[in-house]
C-alpha cells in the first residue's frame, strides 16, 4: 500500500480548519492474490431461532426467504449452517445429542463410532429425505473436542462415500485445537477448516502457520438495530482484514422466536409475528448485500486489503476474470460495538481517500456504486443506495468517505436492492387461541404453530389405540434426557402466547402414559426460556398419576402454593383448567374446582405453557387460551 498525506492546518481569530488531500490506497494483484473467499453466512437454529418462521402463511414465508437467500435481491446468503438436533436446548452443528448416544452420561465421546454413526446418518438422512448437500460439519459447539472423534468422524464419512464434506474444528476458540492441529498430522489431515466463535476479528499466528482455511464460524448475536448493523459491517471486513477469516457466520439468521426468548432479534432480520404476517427487513440485511451481491465463493483476496489512516477499513476482491469489488466501512467505535468481545477504543473521522487500481485492474474506467449511511443523529439512515457509477481516470478515483458509512465499488452491474409490498401491520398474539391439533394425513411439519420448545419435543401424533375424540393429540415424544449444551430442565416445557399476559384461562386435555410416575402440566405467567429454563417461575397447575396435584410458582416444584389429591391417573384424558386473576389462581379438572384463591405474587407476566414432571411420554389436545389482560 502506497500512502501520501498531504494536510495544511488554517490558523483564524475564531476558526481551526483541517484540510486534508486525501491518501494514496494501492490495489494491485502483480504481486499475488490473498486467500480465496468462502462466503457470508448465518446459521438457522431450528427449533430455536427459526421456530416461528415455519408457520408463516405464504406469500410472506418466501418473502422472508428470499430477503435472506436469493441471490441479487437481498442479503443473497452463501452458506446456511443448520443445527444437528439433539431434542436439547441446540442451535447449530451439534449442540446436543439424543440421550441414547451418549449412553446415560453427559458426554458424547465415550463411545465416539455411535456419535459418529448417529451424525453421518444425520448428513445422509438430509439428503435422502429433504435433497440438502452438506458440505461441512462442526464436532461440539463451543464445547470440548476429541482427537479421536475427528479422525474417527473422518474415517466414518470416508467410508459411507461422504469424502467431500469437511470437518471444521472446533467451534470455540482458537486454542487449544490449533496447537493439537500443528501436532497432529493424523488430525491435520481430518480438519479441512479451523472454526472459531466471536473472535473479535483476529486470530493467532499459529492458527495461519497451519496453512488452514480460516472461519468465524459464529460470530454478530447482536441486537438487530442500526448499532447491530454496523458491528456487522465492521466485522464482515475485518474479520479478513485483521484475521484473514474467509468466511463469517452470523448467529442468527432470523430473529423467528418470540421477543423475550434471550439473546432477542439477534438475527439478521425479525420474524416473529407468523399470525399477523409482519416481518422486518432490518439493516444487517443490506450490510450483507454490500459483500455477498458483488462476489461469490471462490473469489479471492487481493493482499493489497487494510484499515485506512484515518480509521476504518477496505478490502477488495476478484473473480481472476478481471472483475473487481471494494467494499469499505468507517464505522466507528460506539456504533459498532457487538454483543462481544469486549472492543477496544479507536477513532474514526470523515476522510479523503484516492484509490490507484493496478495490475489486472489499471483498464477499469468505470466502477458501479452501492452506499449505506447510518445517521444516529436524525435518524435518516440510508441503506444499500445505487448511486451514480465513479469514473476511474487512469486507473484512479477518489472517495469522500464520511464516519458510519459503507460502500461498494464493483464492476458487478446487476446488484439490486429487491423489495415487495409491506407487510401486514405487526399485532400481538391472539387474546382468543385455539389449538385441537387435528391435522389430515401425515404433516409436513411435526411441531404445532407456536409452541416453542424449551426442554423436551412435542410433536404431532397419532392415537390410533383412542377410538374417541384424541385421535390426533400433541405428544411429548422424548424419554431420556440429552446430551445436553447448557442446564436443560429435568421437566420438559413448551411456552406459547404473549409474554405481557398476566391475567388469562387455560384450558387443556392431557393424558399420561407413565403408570405411577407420569406428571403433566400447564402453566401461565411462564417467565424464562432457553438456557435459563431451569430457574424458570410462573403458575404451574401439575396432576400425577399417583391421583395427587400440585400448584407451584417454579418449573422445578420447589416453591408450591396449593396441593393435595386429584384423583387422577394415568392412561385417562383429563380437562385441566387454569385461571389467573390478579394475585390470585385457580383451576378445575373436568370442569369441577379443584383449588382456587391461591396466592401469588411474582411473576406479573410471562408466557402460558405446557409440559411433563420428567422425560415421559405424555400427550395434550383441545389446548385453548382466552387472555383477560
Amino acid at each position: 500500500m502506497n500512502i501520501g498525506n498531504q494536510c495544511w492546518v488554517f490558523w483564524g481569530i475564531f476558526l481551526y480548519i483541517s484540510v486534508c488531500l486525501g491518501v494514496d490506497y494501492d490495489l494491485d494483484d502483480r504481486t499475488g492474490l490473498g486467500r480465496s473467499f468462502d462466503g457470508i453466512g448465518a446459521l438457522s437454529g431450528g427449533g430455536a431461532t427459526s421456530r416461528l418462521l415455519v408457520n408463516y402463511a405464504e406469500p410472506y414465508r418466501s418473502q422472508i426467504l428470499d430477503y435472506l437467500f436469493k441471490p441479487k435481491f437481498g442479503a443473497s446468503l452463501q452458506i446456511l449452517k443448520v443445527e444437528i438436533g439433539g431434542d436439547a436446548q441446540t442451535t447449530g452443528l451439534p449442540w446436543a445429542f439424543p440421550g441414547w448416544v451418549g449412553n446415560g452420561e453427559n458426554w458424547p465421546y465415550s463411545f465416539p463410532d455411535i456419535t459418529a454413526s448417529y451424525v453421518v446418518s444425520w448428513i445422509l438422512g438430509a439428503k435422502q429425505y429433504h435433497d440438502l448437500d452438506i458440505d461441512y460439519v462442526g464436532i461440539w459447539n463451543e464445547r470440548h473436542f476429541n482427537n479421536k472423534y475427528i479422525k474417527l468422524l473422518r474415517y466414518t464419512l470416508d467410508k459411507r462415500g461422504l469424502e467431500r464434506v469437511k470437518i471444521i474444528a472446533s467451534d470455540n476458540l482458537w486454542e487449544p485445537i490449533t496447537s493439537v492441529v500443528i501436532a497432529d498430522k493424523e488430525l491435520q489431515d481430518a480438519v479441512e477448516i479451523l472454526g472459531v466463535h466471536y473472535p473479535g476479528t483476529n486470530t493467532v499466528p499459529k492458527a495461519l502457520k497451519t496453512g488452514k482455511k480460516l472461519w468465524s464460524s459464529e460470530d454478530y448475536s447482536t441486537f438487530n438495530d442500526n448499532v447491530g448493523g454496523g458491528c456487522w459491517a465492521r466485522i464482515l471486513n475485518q474479520n479478513y482484514v485483521n484475521g484473514k477469516m474467509t468466511a463469517t457466520i452470523s448467529w442468527n439468521l432470523v430473529s423467528s422466536y418470540y421477543d423475550d426468548l434471550p439473546f432477542g432479534r439477534d438475527g439478521l432480520m425479525t420474524a416473529n409475528e407468523p399470525w399477523s404476517g409482519n416481518y422486518v427487513v432490518e439493516s444487517p440485511i443490506w450490510i450483507t448485500a454490500h459483500t455477498t451481491q458483488f462476489t461469490e465463493p471462490g473469489w479471492v483476496y487481493l493482499q493489497t486489503v487494510g484499515h485506512f489512516t484515518h480509521g476504518g477499513s477496505y478490502v477488495a476482491l476478484t473473480d481472476e476474470r478481471g472483475n473487481l469489488t471494494i467494499i469499505t466501512e468507517t464505522m466507528t467505535h460506539d456504533h459498532s460495538v457487538c454483543i462481544r468481545p469486549p472492543l477496544p477504543p479507536y477513532n474514526v473521522t470523515a476522510q479523503n481517500v484516492t484509490f490507484h487500481l493496478k495490475g489486472t485492474f489499471a483498464s477499469v474506467s468505470e466502477l458501479q456504486v452501492w452506499h449505506s449511511k447510518f445517521d444516529f443523529k436524525t435518524n435518516k439512515t440510508v441503506l444499500f443506495q445505487n448511486l451514480r457509477p465513479i469514473k476511474v481516470i487512469e486507473g484512479s478515483f477518489s472517495i469522500e468517505l464520511d464516519v458510519d458509512e459503507v460502500y461498494t465499488f464493483t464492476t458487478v452491474r446487476n446488484g439490486q436492492r429487491g423489495s415487495y409490498p409491506d407487510p401486514p401491520s405487526s399485532a400481538p398474539f391472539p387474546k382468543s387461541y385455539k389449538d385441537d391439533f387435528d391435522v389430515s394425513g401425515n404433516p409436513y411439519f411435526s411441531e404445532a404453530p407456536n409452541f416453542a420448545d424449551q426442554t423436551g419435543v412435542f410433536e404431532y401424533f397419532t392415537n390410533l389405540t383412542d377410538p374417541g375424540p384424541h385421535v390426533s393429540t400433541l405428544r411429548q415424544v422424548v424419554t431420556q434426557r440429552p446430551v445436553t449444551w447448557v442446564a436443560d430442565a429435568d421437566q420438559t416445557i413448551s411456552v406459547i402466547g404473549d409474554y405481557k399476559w398476566h391475567d388469562l384461562m387455560v384450558s387443556c386435555d392431557i393424558y399420561m402414559e407413565a403408570v405411577h410416575t407420569g406428571g403433566v402440566f400447564i402453566a401461565v405467567r411462564v417467565d424464562k426460556g432457553g438456557g435459563v429454563i431451569r430457574s424458570t417461575r410462573g403458575i404451574f397447575f401439575w396432576v400425577y398419576a399417583d391421583g395427587t396435584y400440585k400448584v407451584t410458582n417454579d418449573l422445578s416444584g420447589m416453591t408450591v402454593l396449593a396441593e393435595g389429591l386429584s384423583g387422577t391417573r394415568a392412561r385417562v384424558w383429563y380437562k385441566l383448567t387454569l385461571t389467573v386473576k390478579g394475585n390470585y389462581a385457580s383451576a378445575d379438572l373436568n370442569g369441577y374446582p379443584l383449588w382456587k384463591n391461591a396466592v401469588l405474587w411474582e411473576p406479573r407476566h410471562g408466557w402460558v405453557a405446557i409440559g411433563t414432571s420428567s422425560f415421559e411420554l405424555a400427550q395434550f389436545d383441545n389446548f385453548a387460551i382466552e387472555a383477560l389482560a
